[in-house]
């Protein structure tokens, strides 16, 4: 991801010589192929799990149409702005017709908008209209109008006057995801020769680190009549309006000079840093789903250790059928984790877990082979009082090999800088031990006396 970070921070960094970008040549389309290569290595990846898959299938489609796009060779212009600056007037002026909505309510464009506009260094330009960034009750327009931009491979972002905090907060959250920007002053109209420079001066202050200065330009999509004095015939003067055409000529030549020249590495960079926010997506989901399907296992385990721990009268031999479990409990975990351990390793790790919660709980193991002791000589409710202790000691203690297995197979097997001392204390020490005994106690009680029945 570094390579591409540094390719978006070229379109936010002072311009050197001329100011014109750089043309990649070659180069672009390496990129675009290095980037397809990522999005089908995404997507054919073999270790999502189906559940994951289908929890992110909307990320994928839209991986998918990335990949498509790609492979077609087309970028994405996406304009962004607040509530009638212009946005869609804009793009009709470039465009030269009005396929694009234009109205004077809030609201007026309520959802995205795309359309094939020109083809660039042979490249087809796809532009999208988006919904204002201030809508009143309009979270959900907002949020479609940021995922939009967020995969066009370039943004025009419209003004029409000095910039709103609302405007600077939304112009921040694009840049912090790479995203090359232009600012378009439009109705630059309305002001004067002068009264236009000092603005841009002000624009360009305002947006310093996040947009070039050679990519703020204003623009005219939709100019006032200008008013004129006429002559009749008789010499008197007569006010008139005549029609304006839009001026946006120096902003479609920016764009073709930025589309022209880096086009293709744009369009890699795009999908390049959506395809890592998906991965990062994918990770994180399948962290939660290993967590879940880890504490499962785990109260599986418990229950049965808890429950042969407390059937179990012969004193001491529990606790071997207590390793056992834990054995294999170590070994489903390292499945779960994707790097499954042989019997020998995970009774290694259990053997390491064991001596380092020996040391650390002394009392409660000598406390588990004494309850293991009374209840061979026990009956009644006595021996089930006993053997209910027991059992939910045996339970607490699945929990606090579970945790340290997981904390090590999550680490990749290893225990990390710290040790295994240092990570079984700080498990030991984050667990509520009342409450896991209470709950063990309960459950293999209630287990106890359905067995009898």
């Amino acid at each position: 991801m570094k390579l591409w970070e540094r390719l978006a921070a070229r379109f936010r960094r002072p311009p050197e010589g001329n100011g014109a970008p750089r043309r990649t040549g070659a180069a672009g389309d390496t990129h675009l192929e290095r980037a397809a290569d990522s999005l089908r290595a995404l997507l054919d990846d073999p270790s999502i799990p189906d559940d994951v898959r289908a929890a992110l299938a909307a990320d994928y489609a839209q991986i998918e149409a990335m990949l498509e796009k790609l492979e077609h060779g087309d970028l994405h212009l996406a304009v962004f702005g607040r509530v009638s600056v212009g946005k869609s007037a804009l793009l009709n002026a470039l465009v030269g017709k009005p396929v694009f909505e234009v109205g004077v309510l809030h609201g007026t464009t309520t959802h995205s908008h795309t359309l094939r506009w020109e083809v660039v260094a042979d490249t087809g330009v796809h532009l999208i209209d988006t919904p204002g960034i201030d809508e009143l009750s309009g979270e959900e327009r907002e949020r479609l109008a940021h995922e939009v931009a967020a995969r066009a491979d370039l943004v025009l972002f419209v003004v029409d006057g000095d910039m709103t905090a609302t405007e600077r907060d939304a112009l921040e959250r694009l840049a912090a995801v790479n995203r090359p920007l232009l600012l378009a002053l439009n109705k630059a109209d309305r002001y004067s020769g002068r009264e236009r420079e000092e603005l841009l001066s002000r624009l360009a202050q305002r947006t310093a680190g996040l947009v070039r200065p050679e990519n703020i330009v204003p623009v005219m999509a939709a100019p006032s009549p200008e008013r004129v004095l006429e002559l009749d015939a008789s010499g008197r003067q007569h006010e008139t309006e005549r029609p304006r055409d839009p001026d946006v000529a120096a902003l479609k030549q920016r764009i073709f000079v930025i589309l022209e020249a880096e086009g293709k590495t744009l369009a890699a960079l795009n999908a390049a840093l959506f395809a890592g926010r998906l991965a990062d997506q994918v990770g994180e989901r399948l962290t939660r789903l290993r967590a879940e399907l880890a504490q499962r296992i785990t109260r599986t385990y418990c229950i049965a250790k808890g429950v042969a721990v407390a059937l179990n009268p012969v004193p001491v031999a529990d606790l071997a059928a207590a390793a056992t479990l834990d054995v294999a409990l170590v070994m489903h975990l390292s499945r779960v984790y994707g790097l499954p351990l042989s019997r020998a390793e995970a009774g290694r790790l259990l053997g390491t877990i064991v001596a380092q919660l020996a040391a650390l709980m002394g009392a409660i193991w000598g406390v588990h082979l004494v309850a293991s002791a009374l209840k061979a000589g026990s009956a009644g409710l006595s021996t089930v009082f006993t053997a209910t202790a027991q059992g939910a000691l045996a339970w607490y203690a699945t929990v606090l090999v579970a945790r340290a297995a997981e904390r090590y197979l999550a680490a990749g097997k290893s225990w990390g800088e710290r040790g295994p001392k240092r990570v079984v204390r700080d498990i030991v020490e984050s667990l509520d031990r009342d409450s896991i005994l209470r709950e063990a106690r309960e459950e293999i009680l209630s287990r106890l006396r359905s067995s009898k029945d």
